[in-house]
Formats: structure tokens, C-alpha cells, sequence
């Protein structure tokens, strides 16, 4: 039998670290995070323990790997779901409205994301990230920005602050209102994106026409 190429070597390893961040996400929204061990996501995903060492240098970088990845794929299926878009303000629009809806869908995952990012360890440079960035950057170019290399790290932190109020323990934010003031920063029409149920806060929203 001949020995695998390395293209084939590549893709097993691909698929590998995938099958642990898909593990990862599945099983800290299930359990949480301190009920999630390296050795119950090696078993969710099929593969030895020593693997996950092998790809991540603990649990809370591969977390945080693992949400930027769910992040990426479900930004990336907003901005591409039909009827697909090439107005800049369209893919702003679905771009917030993807990471709001995830703070909405996944509470306890991207609570838990966000308070490891306050941590020490601080935010996580992997490839998955990586995707992401260049995914909102991409956006913030077709919207128009004169100035991508500032334009994108204040977005970043808006969407990023919007996330932690809408899952503040004991005084969240409405995520409609949140969704408001971005759009009003940004220059949005209510109706782009994927508006909530019952219109905008205060039932006027200025148009931008």
C-alpha cells in the first residue's frame, strides 16, 4: 500500500481540527464550559485525546478558536444566503444582524466566549479568527470605507460590546434597540438585513434615502 501524498495528509488534518471545533461548540452550548473536558470533546469528535493537544494549546484557546469558526460560517452564510447582495449597506446590515442573532441563539457559548476573551490570555490569533477578520474587513470595504484599517477594529468593537450587553447577567440590553444604534451609526435602513418582529424601538426609524 502506498503512503498517503501530502494533499491528503492536509485535508485528513483539515478535517480533524474541524470535527474538534464543531465538537467544542456543540458541547460547551450543551454542558458550559467547566463541564466540557478536552477528553468529552476528543470523544464528541472522533479522535484521540492527544490530538486535541496537538492542534490547541489548551481548552480556552480552543474555545475561542471554535466560536471564531462558528462566527466565520455563519457570517459568511448571511452575507451569501439568496437573494444574494452586492450593495455595501445590504452586507452591513446582515453582518450585524448575523452576530447579534448569535448572542440571541447561543447565550451560554458566546457568554462564555466573551468573558475568556477578558481573560489573560486575551484574544487568540488562529486561523479561524483570522477568516473572520478578513470576512468583516471584506464588509466594511464594500460599505464603503475610506479607512478599512481603522473603519474595521471600530466595527469590531461595536459588535463586540453589542454581544456583551445583550448578554449582561441581570441588565441585558433589547436586542432591537442595540441593533438600532448601529444601524443609525452606520447609516442603515431598518428594513435591510433580517429586521426583528414588531419594527423599530419607538416605532419611527429615520430613512437614510
Amino acid at each position: 500500500m502506498s503512503p498517503r501524498s501530502a494533499s491528503v495528509n492536509e485535508e485528513l488534518r483539515r478535517r480533524s481540527r474541524e470535527r474538534l471545533l464543531q465538537a467544542t461548540v456543540e458541547l460547551v452550548a450543551e454542558r458550559g464550559y467547566e463541564a466540557t473536558t478536552l477528553g468529552d470533546i476528543a470523544d464528541r469528535a472522533g479522535a484521540a485525546r492527544g490530538l486535541v493537544s496537538y492542534y490547541f494549546p489548551g481548552k480556552r484557546q480552543l474555545l475561542q478558536s471554535a466560536v471564531h469558526r462558528l462566527m466565520h460560517l455563519t457570517l459568511e452564510a448571511a452575507l451569501e444566503r439568496e437573494p444574494r447582495s452586492d450593495d455595501g449597506r445590504e452586507r452591513l446590515a446582515r453582518a450585524v444582524d448575523a452576530v447579534l442573532g448569535l448572542a440571541r441563539d447561543e447565550p451560554l457559548l458566546m457568554r462564555t466566549h466573551m468573558a475568556g476573551i477578558l481573560q489573560a490570555e486575551g484574544f487568540v490569533q488562529c486561523p479561524e479568527q483570522q477568516r473572520l477578520a478578513e470576512l468583516l474587513r471584506d464588509t466594511v470595504t464594500r460599505y464603503g470605507s475610506a479607512d478599512v484599517d481603522t473603519d474595521y477594529p471600530l466595527l469590531r468593537a461595536l459588535l463586540m460590546g453589542a454581544v456583551v450587553a445583550v448578554l449582561l447577567p441581570g441588565a441585558p440590553m433589547p436586542l432591537a434597540r442595540l441593533r438600532a444604534e448601529l444601524f443609525q451609526r452606520y447609516g442603515l435602513d431598518w428594513e435591510l438585513g433580517v429586521p426583528p418582529d414588531g419594527g423599530p424601538p419607538g416605532g419611527t426609524f429615520p430613512s437614510t434615502d
